[in-house]
């Protein structure tokens, strides 16, 4: 009797301290029981169950002002959640160097002109349970061409024709950038039947599926038991949208996250310890001023050229980034792919050489405040942008302090509801980020943002060099000649100062020093893999 109660006491305590190991002790979102993962995870068969591994991530992005409300990639820019958070997987994959690699396709041809023949991957299926076969694949490019703003234009797909694992795409005109554009978040694969498009929760081939999500608060994930590449280590992930960095940086050193995404600059040096580790990478994530054309004041080629002039990029990144970036002065950094900004003829931060263009224009300070005026007109701009990139507020702060300098007043507008004042062009300049190279291609940035109409040219840029150039280099198949014409276009935007830029990202996620495999990448995309995990 003795000896059955000390086993059973020892039985006991064991699984006392085996319940005390898994997971974050913040509270979460639950999984219902039927969505939850299969006991075999993290457990040996015929043994009493592992305890339950979770995790939570916090993330400033993951709401509507950054226009990523669900995972529903056939919507705005929702694709972005779709493919981080490992819901959702492309044809084709980005290394760290942003070239292709195959992922869900193994191999593409094109004959040359408008042709492409696409070969799936054989054995993998949707979280729903459904093959990933070319007649699937077919159908999510269909309603991604139905729905979506941008898809048509960038990827000028007419036709598709499936056979097997075989997928035949026909466009209008040869596009040699259609594969880039296939790794774009917009272009995950998923499961048009199963996916809900009305609570934006989609089901795609990736390590884990969606369960539960609330736009603005949170996404709960579980482990995708098809998954084709190897088995998820997580039983639960949560995603919290924690749009202040601030308190973000109080939830990771509070235990109330195991990682996060976004934490303010100023926070570094509390996760500089050996509990916690960073993960960082240089981007293509431009941190840019877009001058709105319908504005009176911006229409006069001196005020634009003395902003561009009147910003100090290197004193930003320095001061208020810690270090933590590169200065911008063209839409790609420097050392990028064979069109980076060394290849251009750039305006840098010369105060004085500001002043001279100002003057010579007629705007001189008459009353001594320190601010222009022209015919009775004070040289005041508006400055709009939106607090859940942390660079942005402080590079808003540090160009109101530069241009003063030389006699520019600036208003500030930093607000979520940035879309109203977008709608209405109720700015003089807005800055905002962008990753310029998604594709490691160049002609993203020019398609978005400098073609009259587009998605993100929210200044109403418009340039008939611009047009003819960007028609050449969407059908140009030659790699040397696609960097000339995108150096040419570079520079011809530059030449207008119809843009500004200022910085580039030096990515960095933070978490805990159990957390493994949480890794930043050049494109921004692939933070929740098959391998991420915690061990506590």
């Amino acid at each position: 009797m003795k000896r059955t109660l000390a086993i059973l006491l020892a039985l006991v305590l064991a699984l006392g301290l085996l319940a005390g190991c898994g997971g974050s002790s913040a509270s979460q979102p639950a999984a219902s029981s039927s969505d939850s993962a299969p006991a075999a995870y993290g457990s040996a068969s015929g043994s009493a169950p592992a305890a339950k591994k979770t995790m939570i991530i916090g993330d400033t992005t993951f709401n509507a002002e950054n226009w990523e409300e669900t995972i529903d990639p056939h919507r705005t820019y929702n694709g972005w959640p779709c493919i981080r958070y490992g819901v959702g997987e492309t044809l084709v994959h980005y290394t760290d160097n942003m070239e292709l690699e195959p992922w869900l396709a193994t191999e593409w041809t094109n004959d040359g002109n408008n042709t492409w023949t696409i070969t799936l991957r054989d054995g993998i299926k949707f979280s729903s349970g459904r093959d990933m076969d070319a007649e699937a694949v077919k159908q999510c490019f269909e309603h991604l061409l139905e729905n979506h703003d941008r898809a048509p234009g960038d990827t000028k797909i007419v036709s598709m024709e499936a056979d097997g694992q075989v997928l035949t795409i026909v466009t209008s005109e040869p596009n040699p950038a259609l594969m880039n554009y296939l790794g774009d978040p917009y272009a995950c694969i998923i499961d048009v039947d199963a996916s809900d498009f009305e609570t934006g929760i989609s089901v795609g081939t990736g390590p884990y599926k969606a369960v539960d999500m609330l736009m603005d608060d949170h996404i709960t994930l579980v482990p995708n038991e098809y998954y084709w590449d190897g088995t998820p280590k997580l039983d639960e992930l949560t995603i919290r949208t924690i749009s202040d960095r601030n308190t973000l940086a109080l939830a990771l050193e509070g235990g109330e996250v195991d990682a996060a995404y976004g934490v303010a600059y100023d926070a570094y040096s509390k996760f500089e310890n050996p509990n916690f580790q960073f993960s960082s990478i240089q981007t293509s994530r431009a941190f840019f001023g877009c001058m709105n054309m319908q504005s009176e004041i911006i229409q006069d080629p001196a005020v634009r050229q003395a902003i561009v002039m009147g910003i100090d990029r290197e004193g930003f990144v320095i001061a208020l980034l810690d270090g933590h970036g590169v200065p911008g002065y063209g839409p790609f950094p420097e050392g990028f792919s064979t069109f980076g900004s060394e290849h251009l003829n750039t305006l840098g931060y010369d105060p004085e050489g500001a002043k001279a263009v100002l003057e010579a224009a007629g705007w001189v300070d008459t009353d001594g405040d320190g601010i222009r005026e022209k015919d009775g007109q004070k040289l005041a701009i508006r400055w709009l942008t939106y607090p859940s990139r942390a660079e942005l507020p402080l590079l808003a702060e540090s160009a109101q302090a530069s241009l003063k300098d030389i006699g520019i007043d600036v208003d500030i507008n930093c607000t979520a509801n940035r879309r109203e004042f977008l709608a209405t062009m109720d700015f003089d300049v807005y800055a905002s980020a962008l990753v310029t190279a998604p594709s490691g291609d160049p002609q993203y940035f020019f398609t978005t943002s400098c073609v009259p109409g587009m998605s993100y040219n929210f200044g109403a840029y418009e340039n008939e060099h611009v047009n003819d150039l960007l028609h050449e280099l969407s059908t140009e198949f030659d790699t040397a000649k696609r960097a000339e014409l995108a150096i040419e276009l570079q520079q011809t935007i530059l030449d207008d100062n119809g843009y500004v830029f200022c910085s580039f990202l030096e990515m960095s996620m933070i978490s805990r020093s159990y957390v493994s495999n949480w890794t930043a990448h050049a494109c921004d995309y692939y933070e929740v893999t098959v391998d991420l995990d915690i061990n506590k």
